[in-house]
C-alpha cells in the first residue's frame, strides 16, 4: 500500500522485510482459511519461522538470535498483519523473549532463549484474569514459596497461544498483601506439569485462527529458579517497562491491517460494477478511499516515529499509548468504511474484509483498553 519504506529502514531492514514477505507468502497466506476453521496455526509454522531467522531476529547472538534491533520485530509484525492473517501469535513470542532477555538471569537466558528463537518453544504471556482486566496490580493468582518451589494457584483468561505454549510468563502475586510491590513474573514450563490445565479454545468474535484460552493452576509447583530475575516484587515494574513495545506492536498490527484492507477494497471496487460503471468511479467511493488512505499514511508516519524511539530506547508509556489507541481506532474506522464499499458481500465471512472487520474490534481492548490509554496520556499532561 505504501509507496516507500520509512526513513529508519536500512539496507538490512529492507532485506529482512523481503525475507519476511517471502515467508508470509509461502507459509501463512495459503493457510489462513484453514487456520480460521481449525482455531489454531500449525505448530511447525513456529519452527519454520525459527529456521528463517524471524523469531530470534532481535535476540542476542549468544542465545541463538541475530543480535539486531527490535525494529526488525516491528517489520515482522507489520508484514504479518499486511497478509490478513491473525492466527499466528508472533507478537507474544517477541514480548516474552524480551522479558527473558531483559530481566532473566544468565542461566534463564541460556535455558529458554535459544528455544524461543528456534521455534521449539512457543510462549504465552498470562496477565489477564476473569475479574481484573487491565488492572494488573490486582491479580488474584498467587505464587507462594513452598520449600524451594512456588505453589501456584489461580486462573487466567484470553491468553494468546494458550493451547500451544510450552513456556508461560505468568503474572502472579508472590505477596498477596501488597499491590504493585507484590507482583512477580514466574516462568512456567507446561510439559507434564501436574495441576496445570488448559481450558477450552475460546470462541471469539474475531481472531478465529488464534488459539486464545483459559489457563488454570491448581497447586502447580515450579522451582523458585523460575522467578524471572532474582528478586520478588519486580513483576509490575518489569511489565511497565516492556509495555511500550507491546502497545506499539498493536499499533503496527493496525497499520498492517489498514494496508491490507485498503488494498483489498481497491481491488474490489475497481472490478465490481453497479449502474453500468465501476464502483470506484462513484465520487463517494473515491472520497471514502481517499480518507482511508490519508488516515493510514498519517497514522503510519506517527507509528514509524515511535519505532525510531523504540530502537533508541526512548519510547515512553504515554507516546506508546497514543500510538496504540489512535492506530486501533483508525483501523476500526477503516474496517467499517471498507466493508461498506463491499455492500452485501462485505457481510459474508468468505470475503476477507469481513474477517478484517471482526479482527479489528479487539485491538481497542487488549494491551490495555483505549480508555486506559487515554487516561495514561492524560496523566502525562498533568505534569
Amino acid at each position: 500500500m505504501s509507496n516507500e519504506n520509512p526513513s529508519w529502514m536500512t539496507e538490512d531492514h529492507v532485506m529482512y522485510a523481503d525475507t519476511v514477505q517471502k515467508f508470509v507468502g509461502a507459509e501463512i497466506t495459503p493457510n489462513i482459511e484453514r487456520w480460521r476453521k481449525e482455531g489454531v496455526a500449525d505448530r511447525n509454522l513456529w519452527r519454520k519461522a525459527g529456521e528463517a531467522g524471524i523469531l530470534g531476529a532481535s535476540l542476542p547472538e549468544e542465545y541463538g538470535g541475530s543480535g539486531l534491533p527490535i525494529s526488525f520485530d516491528a517489520i515482522t509484525t507489520y508484514e504479518h498483519a499486511r497478509s490478513g492473517d491473525s492466527a499466528w501469535g508472533f507478537g507474544i513470542q517477541s514480548f516474552v523473549a524480551h522479558y527473558v532477555a531483559s530481566y532473566g538471569t544468565e542461566e534463564q537466558k541460556q535455558r529458554w532463549l535459544p528455544g524461543i528463537a528456534s521455534g521449539e518453544i512457543v510462549t504465552s504471556l498470562a496477565m489477564t484474569e476473569p475479574g481484573t482486566g487491565s488492572d494488573l496490580q490486582s491479580v488474584k493468582t498467587t505464587a507462594i514459596k513452598d520449600g524451594n518451589q512456588y505453589r501456584i494457584n489461580g486462573s487466567k483468561t484470553f491468553i494468546t497461544n494458550g493451547q500451544t505454549s510450552d513456556l508461560i510468563c505468568l503474572v502472579a502475586k508472590t505477596d498477596p498483601n501488597e499491590s504493585a510491590k507484590g507482583v512477580s513474573l514466574i516462568m512456567v514450563e507446561t510439559e507434564d506439569l501436574e495441576g496445570f490445565r488448559r481450558g477450552r479454545n475460546l470462541e471469539k468474535l474475531g481472531l478465529k485462527g488464534q488459539d486464545t484460552s483459559e489457563l488454570f493452576f491448581d497447586d502447580v509447583m515450579v522451582p523458585q529458579t523460575n522467578l524471572l530475575g532474582t528478586d520478588e516484587g519486580q513483576g509490575f515494574y518489569q511489565l511497565m517497562r516492556q509495555l511500550p513495545w507491546e502497545r506499539l506492536n498493536i499499533a503496527l498490527t493496525a497499520i498492517g491491517a489498514m494496508d491490507f484492507m485498503i488494498t483489498h477494497t481497491l481491488d474490489y471496487v475497481k472490478e465490481r460494477k453497479a449502474f453500468g460503471k465501476r464502483i470506484f468511479d462513484f465520487q463517494n467511493t473515491r472520497f471514502k478511499l481517499a480518507e482511508a488512505k490519508t488516515s493510514y499514511e498519517v497514522t503510519r508516519a506517527f507509528v514509524n516515529e515511535c519505532v525510531v524511539k523504540l530502537d533508541a530506547g526512548t519510547l515512553d508509556a504515554a507516546t506508546a499509548s497514543m500510538a496504540k489507541w489512535w492506530a486501533s481506532q483508525q483501523q476500526n474506522e477503516i474496517a467499517d468504511e471498507c466493508l461498506q464499499l463491499f455492500g452485501g458481500y462485505g457481510f459474508m465471512m468468505e470475503y476477507p474484509i469481513a474477517n478484517s472487520f471482526a479482527d479489528a474490534r479487539v485491538q481497542k481492548i487488549y494491551g490495555g483498553s483505549n480508555e486506559i490509554m487515554k487516561e495514561l496520556v492524560a496523566r502525562s499532561l498533568d505534569g
